[in-house]
């Protein structure tokens, strides 16, 4: 399987040079690219390929662009590579149409290698720039390529603040896993995601979100107004710039670092996950934007999804149409629509109180039973596992009184976001 393995980097002032020349010759690269391919566009004619836009661009160089020696080739023809990639996405309808990088923006900041790329003790030689000390340790994946357990594939510099990072896509032989073994229905989680917990456990952990934008909102504004007020092109402007982008990398890498205990815990720990297909997506267009954005809910459910493949455990994923919010983890009624202030969740037939959240997380457990029970699991008078209070027949009494289970029930849900 590819993994990536990153690194901070601690280069001297001519490799930050060197490295910076690399980014912007990929950022210039792609702008070029997209400029041609929206005239082809224009004129009618078909999108060029990468490959076309590459042999475009060697013969365009030479005489428009003579800091092209400086750099290495593979900077501008894998942002061919990655325009043709966006190009095609758009083309299916999977993304909007590619914009123009821009030089400020951390995204756009980054230009990729192929080729001869080299791990030492400490250090990792890249093409044209020659050996780059890392400030952390490569001696796990040095191991590896030593025994021939891994293959780099491509090098990935970025840049974040006043800080050189480099990610390394290898080929890595994993063991295969051996499957967690599922004794009891204890073994069986549901986690529902939330905002005013990061995630609730069907067995009653809560897990919260540290939330690290919302708490550092107020100094993120401040120093966004410190950089305006700035002059233009002034050494304070720049000084006002690398302060407010070192709040940004912390606030994720707060964020990052919490996404990744909790799935490395989850997937160690539990030998069946129960969680929803959320739409993120939608979710990001509505006025709670800020806050889905803040807990990261589409980075947990990539890294969980990767990291039970890792570790052995099974990750299902309920279909977005289960009502698990508002469905009894008792009885199975299905009450009406539920605020999002209401954080109680009371059954109008059998009158159960709970709070909402691990009602939710009660019945992604059931919805998890069925799946792994089979087929007749969701069929009226099945002998489906369920707890002491109801949880594990809730979800049948829904799909017969309803039927939105019956036939496809329980199956397994490409993740949202």
């Amino acid at each position: 399987m590819n993994q990536a393995f990153r690194f901070e980097l601690s280069p001297n002032e001519g490799q930050r040079k060197a490295l910076a020349q690399h980014i912007g010759a990929a950022r210039f690269a792609y702008n070029w690219g997209l400029e041609r391919s929206r005239k082809a566009l224009e004129e009618g004619e078909r999108l060029p390929s990468a490959a076309e836009l590459h042999r475009e661009w060697n013969r365009w160089k030479r005489e428009n662009a003579p800091w092209w020696t400086e750099v290495s080739k593979c900077a501008p023809q894998e942002a061919f590579r990655d325009l043709e990639k966006a190009l095609k996405n758009w083309q299916k309808r999977k993304s909007c149409f590619p914009r123009f990088k821009r030089k400020k923006l951390a995204p756009d900041n980054g230009a990729r290698f192929t080729g001869a790329i080299k791990v030492f003790s400490r250090h990792i030689q890249l093409p044209r720039i020659g050996r780059v000390r890392s400030k952390e340790p490569t001696d796990k994946l040095l191991k590896l390529l030593e025994e021939g357990k891994a293959k780099i594939l491509s090098a990935t510099i970025s840049r974040e603040a006043d800080r050189w990072y480099m990610s390394l896509t290898c080929e890595v032989e994993r063991p295969d896993p051996k499957p967690k073994e599922v004794r009891s229905e204890d073994d069986v989680v549901g986690v529902d995601l939330g905002l005013s917990s990061f995630a609730v456990l069907s067995d009653g952990t809560r897990i919260e979100a540290p939330k690290p934008l919302a708490k550092r909102l107020r100094l993120l504004k401040r120093r966004s107004k410190q950089l305006s007020r700035k002059e233009k092109g002034s050494n304070k402007e720049k000084k006002a710039a690398l302060r407010l982008a070192r709040l940004h990398r912390k606030i994720k890498n707060l964020r990052r670092d919490f996404l990744h205990k909790q799935t490395t815990w989850l997937a160690r720990t539990k030998p069946v996950i129960v969680v929803e297909d959320l739409n993120i997506k939608g979710l990001s267009r509505s006025p709670l934007s800020r806050s889905v954005a803040d807990v990261g809910w589409g980075t947990f459910l990539r890294m969980l999804e990767y990291k039970a493949n890792w570790y052995g455990a099974t990750l299902i994923v309920a279909q977005r149409s289960f009502p698990s919010t508002r469905l009894c983890s008792r009885c199975g009624h299905l009450n009406g629509k539920m605020p999002l202030f209401q954080r109680v969740f009371r059954c109008e037939a059998c009158s159960l109180e709970r709070d909402r959240d691990l009602n939710a997380a009660l019945n992604l457990r059931a919805y998890g039973l069925a799946h792994l029970t089979g087929p007749t699991a969701s069929s009226a008078g099945s002998d489906a596992p369920g707890d002491s209070s109801g949880g594990g027949t809730a979800l049948l009494g829904w799909s017969t009184s309803h039927g939105s289970l019956k036939g496809e029930a329980a199956r397994r849900q490409p993740l949202g976001g």
